[in-house]
C-alpha cells in the first residue's frame, strides 16, 4: 500500500514538473524589442530607388529581374525608442524600406542584409497593390507569398492604388503611421456609401479560387494624404485588373448589394433645381433573377428609409406631405440613376459581374447556374435587369413650421 502510494505521489511530482517547463520561456524567442515590426507593404512596378542602386554598384547585387518593388512600412526598436524621447512627436514613427526583385520571398530576406532587427509580419494591417502591377499579374501570383507564410495575418487589408502604391505609405502627420489610418478607415462605412466592406487576405484567396469577378477598393495619394476614392474590377477568370469604378459608380454597386450602413444621395428639385440632401439611415437589397427557358432575366428591388438632412428648396416645407413626396421622388431617381449607371458600365464596357448578380442566381437556380457559371460573365453582359427603388423619409429634422 505505502509502495503505491509513493508511485502516484512520483507521478504527480513528475507532472507538475512538466506542466511548468512551458512556463520558464521559449529557448529560441525573440524579443519584441529587438525586431522590426512590418505594419504595411506596397508593391509598384520595379524601379531600384538610387540607394539600392549605390548598394548594388558596391556590393554587386544578386541575380534578379527587377520587375516589382516591394516598400515595407516598419515600425523598428530605434524609431520607437525615438518617439519617447523629448520632442518625439516630430519624430516619424515609422520607417520605409524598399526592395527590387522579383521574388516576394527573397526580397523580404533581402532586409536581414541591411538591417540587424529580423522582420516580423504577424502584425502586418494593409497591402496595397498598385494599378500598374495588377493590371500585369494576377492577384494570385502577388499574394502567393502572402498566403503561404504562416507568421503573416490572414487579416490584413487589401487595397489597390491607381497610383503609386509606395506613396500611401506615407504622412506628413506627426505621431501618424500610414498603415494604422488605412485599416481604420474602412471602419467609416456608416459614414459613406463609397466605401467597400473590407477584403482581407482570407477573402482575397477565397474570390479567386470562386473565379468570379470582384472589385477591390481602391486609395489615392496625394502630398502625403490619402483618400478611398472607387473600386478597381478584378476578372474573375485572369485575376487581373481590368479598370476602374469612379465614387459615383461604386455607390450604385453598393445600392445594389444593400450592404451599406449609412451615407447619403444628393439631388435636385425637379422644378427649381435646388438642392436635396436625403441621409441613409438603413438600406436593403433583393436581386430577383427570373428564367425562362434559356433566357434569363433580373429585378432589383431597393428600399431604405432615412432623413431629409439637407433643403435648398426655400419655398418648401419639410411638413408637408407633398413636399416631403417630392423630395423622396427626387431621391430615388438619383438612386435609379446610380444603379443603372453602373449596371451599364459592367455589362457594356467590362463585361463582368461585379455585383453578386450571379451569386443570386446559382443560389436560387443552382442547375441554371451551372449550365452558364463558365461564361457567366460574359452570359451576364447581355441580361436585362429592371429596377424598382423606394426611399421613405421618416424624419426631417426641427426645420420647418406646421400649418
Amino acid at each position: 500500500m505505502k509502495q503505491t502510494y509513493n508511485h502516484v505521489q512520483f507521478l504527480l511530482v513528475l507532472l507538475s514538473v512538466f506542466l511548468l517547463l512551458p512556463l520558464v520561456g521559449c529557448w529560441s524567442s525573440h524579443e519584441i524589442e529587438e525586431q522590426s515590426l512590418e505594419v504595411g507593404v506596397a508593391f509598384d512596378k520595379g524601379k531600384e530607388s538610387m540607394i539600392e542602386e549605390e548598394l548594388d554598384e558596391q556590393g554587386e547585387g544578386y541575380e534578379r529581374k527587377n520587375l516589382i518593388t516591394s516598400t515595407y512600412q516598419l515600425i523598428t526598436p530605434q524609431v520607437a525608442s525615438s518617439t519617447t524621447k523629448q520632442g518625439g512627436p516630430q519624430q516619424k514613427p515609422y520607417v520605409n524600406v524598399s526592395e527590387t526583385g522579383d521574388s516576394a520571398f527573397q526580397m523580404v530576406r533581402e532586409l536581414s542584409l541591411r538591417s540587424d532587427t529580423p522582420l516580423n509580419s504577424s502584425h502586418l494591417k494593409v497591402m496595397v497593390i498598385s494599378g500598374a502591377v495588377a493590371r500585369s499579374y494576377s492577384l494570385e501570383q502577388l499574394v502567393d507569398q502572402s498566403l503561404r507564410d504562416n507568421d503573416l495575418r490572414p487579416s490584413c487589408l487589401v487595397l489597390i492604388s491607381k497610383g503609386r502604391a509606395r506613396d500611401t505609405l506615407e504622412s506628413k502627420t506627426a505621431g501618424e503611421i500610414p498603415a494604422f489610418r488605412l485599416s481604420g478607415m474602412v471602419n467609416n462605412t456608416y459614414r459613406t456609401t463609397r466605401i467597400l466592406p473590407p477584403m482581407s487576405l482570407i477573402k482575397l484567396e477565397s474570390k479567386i479560387q470562386s473565379g468570379s469577378s470582384f472589385l477591390l477598393q481602391n486609395v489615392v495619394s496625394a502630398n502625403g494624404e490619402i483618400k478611398f476614392a472607387g473600386a478597381a474590377v478584378i476578372k474573375g477568370k485572369t485575376g487581373e485588373m481590368i479598370g476602374f469604378l469612379n465614387e459615383e459608380e461604386l455607390e450604385g454597386v453598393t445600392w445594389i448589394t444593400g450592404k451599406g450602413k449609412g451615407g447619403l444621395v444628393k439631388s435636385f428639385d425637379k422644378k427649381t433645381g435646388q438642392l436635396i440632401v436625403y441621409e441613409i439611415e438603413s438600406m436593403k437589397s433583393h436581386i430577383q433573377p427570373h428564367v425562362k427557358g434559356n433566357n434569363i432575366s433580373f429585378d432589383v428591388h431597393i428600399e431604405s428609409e432615412g432623413r431629409l438632412s439637407e433643403s435648398g428648396v426655400v419655398s418648401g416645407n419639410p411638413f408637408e406631405n407633398q413636399f416631403l413626396k417630392k423630395a423622396q421622388k427626387a431621391s430615388e431617381k438619383e438612386v435609379e440613376y446610380l444603379v443603372k449607371y453602373v449596371v451599364e458600365k459592367m455589362q457594356k464596357e467590362y463585361k463582368v459581374d461585379v455585383a453578386g448578380f450571379g451569386n443570386r442566381l446559382r443560389i436560387t437556380h443552382p442547375r441554371v447556374w451551372r449550365r452558364v457559371k463558365e461564361n457567366w460573365d460574359q452570359t451576364f453582359s447581355e441580361v436585362p435587369i429592371n429596377y424598382d427603388v423606394k426611399l421613405t423619409i421618416k424624419d426631417y429634422g426641427t426645420s420647418g413650421s406646421k400649418k
